[in-house]
């Protein structure tokens, strides 16, 4: 008895699942790349703070606890007069740098580390990556925490006390990648060959690292800006009056039942920050993945 069996698809039908599955993935290209864009457009947006705020964040410029959208002021005026929009893109400004600076800081310093430890391998190795995990095994918010009470609440030394804590997980990853390509053929080739160690890890396992290191520090955006908030929400940050979006929601909590613009506006700006460094984050793994 004859076995009946589907006719194959169509070719036009093959061809049009294909433009389909062509088609979608261009779309998930754009909007990844376009992700990735709002760290250039929130940069570009920091920088000109300056000219895009309408007062001056440090002084009082109308009548208090203004609500949104009276007597000029779009977000609001905080209990002295200040306008709050002002000192939201400043606050923003400087959580968005500061970020920025400890993403940068954590990378060099945590991946030179594990670029060494990897490298090199032996005794070197194993001291390099104890002392990282000892710094790892510290809850890292305690431990910023205790090093700013330390070293007194200020902007920079909570960017100091936050590198510190921050820098160990750049470092572990970084010596992961470099002992993984170190076993690679041509990287045993290279070392048969007679390339010294700084040659071997500057043209063959430091290129490699790279990629999934600066991933990693992209997804941590998010993460800082969050912490860094915290931070300055618990009067550990800058001191008064100046313009930080953590600080200024602590400040005037004691307005949310009443005025609540006055601390949720600062707190809705952490939330878009953040927002959008995961965005971007998450749009550069995508590619990564994708390239």
């Amino acid at each position: 008895m004859a076995i009946a069996t589907a006719a194959p698809p169509s070719v036009p039908l093959v061809r049009g699942r294909q433009r389909r599955i062509l088609s979608l993935q261009s779309r998930s290209t754009v909007l990844n790349w376009a992700g990735f864009s709002l760290i250039f457009v929130v940069t570009l947006v920091a920088i000109a703070v300056p000219l895009l705020a309408p007062h001056d964040p440090l002084v009082p410029v109308g009548m208090p606890l203004q609500a949104p959208g009276k007597e000029g002021f779009l977000l609001g005026s905080d209990s002295i007069g200040r306008d709050i929009l002002s000192r939201v893109l400043y606050g923003i400004r400087s959580s968005w740098f500061a970020a920025l600076v400890v993403v940068a800081v954590g990378l060099l310093f945590g991946g030179l580390i594990g670029l060494i430890a990897g490298a090199t391998g032996g005794w070197v190795d194993s001291v390099l990556m104890r002392i990282t995990d000892g710094f790892l095994s510290l809850p890292a918010p305690v431990l910023a925490i205790a090093v700013v009470a330390a070293l007194g609440p200020s902007f920079v030394h909570t960017l100091v006390a936050v590198s510190i804590v921050w820098w160990p997980f750049y470092a572990r990853l970084v010596r992961g990648e470099v002992a993984r390509l170190a076993a690679r053929p041509h990287v045993e080739a290279a070392k048969l060959a007679g390339v010294n160690r700084f040659r071997l890890a500057r043209r063959h396992l430091l290129p490699g690292a790279v990629p999934n290191a600066v991933v990693a520090a992209s997804l941590d955006i998010g993460t800082l800006i969050l912490t860094l908030a915290a931070l300055s929400f618990l009067g550990l940050g800058q001191s008064a009056p100046a313009a930080e979006l953590g600080a200024d929601s602590a400040r005037n909590l004691s307005y949310f039942l009443q005025q609540w613009w006055v601390p949720v506006m600062p707190g809705l700006g952490v939330l878009v920050l953040a927002l959008i460094g995961n965005i971007a984050g998450d749009s550069l793994r995508n590619l990564m993945k994708t390239s």
